[in-house]
C-alpha cells in the first residue's frame, strides 16, 4: 500500500504516476473525492482503512484510465468499485484485525470488565460446544470460526447445502438456549 500522511498522501500517489494527461485525470476524478471516503467510512468505519480504500481506488482508476472515458457516469463507476472493495476488505481474514477508531470516552474499568465478561462467555459457549452432535460441532466449527462457505463445508463433511443449514441452525439454537439458561441460572 502506498502511505503518505493526510491529504498529501493522495496528492503525493498521484504526483509520481505518469500521466494520461494528469490534468483531465484530476478534473474528472477528484470531484467525487469526498464522497468515495465518506462512503469507505462508513463501510469500514477505521479513518486509516478509509484513507486506504480511496487511495486504493483511485490508484484502480489511473491504472484503468484509458477506460474511464467508456463510462456514463464515472462517480457512479468509483462508488461501486469502492463498494466493492470494501466489501472485499470486511470478508477478507484481515477484517478481524480492522481497528475500529472512535472519538468516545473510554471508560478503562468498564473495557476490562466487557472483555472478561467476553473471554468468559467465549470459555463457556466452547464448552458447550463439545457437548454437540459432532456434525453440528464441526459445521459450526467451519461456518461460524473458519468462516467457511457453505458448499465447501458441503464438499467437506459430504453433505447437501439444505441440510448443513439444518444442522447449523439447530446447532445454534441449541448452544444459544443452554448458554441463556448458564446466564439466567448462573449452572450449566
Amino acid at each position: 500500500m502506498y502511505r503518505v500522511k493526510g491529504v498529501a498522501r493522495f496528492d503525493k500517489l498521484l504526483y509520481y504516476i505518469e500521466s494520461m494527461n494528469q490534468k483531465e485525470f484530476l478534473e474528472t476524478v477528484l470531484p467525487f473525492k469526498d464522497k468515495v471516503f465518506r462512503l469507505a467510512k462508513r463501510l469500514l468505519v477505521s479513518s486509516d482503512e478509509a484513507e486506504d480504500a480511496t487511495q486504493e481506488l483511485y490508484f484502480k482508476l489511473w491504472k484503468n484510465k484509458a477506460k474511464i472515458e467508456d463510462y456514463n457516469n464515472v462517480e457512479a463507476y468509483a462508488m461501486m468499485m469502492t463498494k466493492n472493495y470494501c466489501l472485499d476488505q470486511l470478508k477478507s481474514k484481515r477484517a478481524s484485525n480492522l481497528t475500529l477508531v472512535h472519538n468516545n470516552y473510554k471508560d478503562e474499568s468498564s473495557e476490562l470488565e466487557t472483555e472478561i465478561e467476553f473471554k468468559d462467555s467465549a470459555s463457556i459457549i466452547k464448552g458447550m460446544m463439545n457437548d454437540l452432535p459432532e456434525k453440528q460441532r464441526m459445521i459450526i466449527q467451519l461456518r461460524d470460526v473458519e468462516n467457511y462457505e457453505y458448499a465447501e463445508i458441503g464438499k467437506i463433511m459430504n453433505m447437501e447445502p439444505t441440510a448443513i443449514r439444518v444442522a447449523l441452525s439447530r446447532g445454534r439454537k441449541t448452544l444459544r438456549e443452554n448458554f441463556i439458561k448458564k446466564q439466567n441460572y448462573g449452572i450449566g
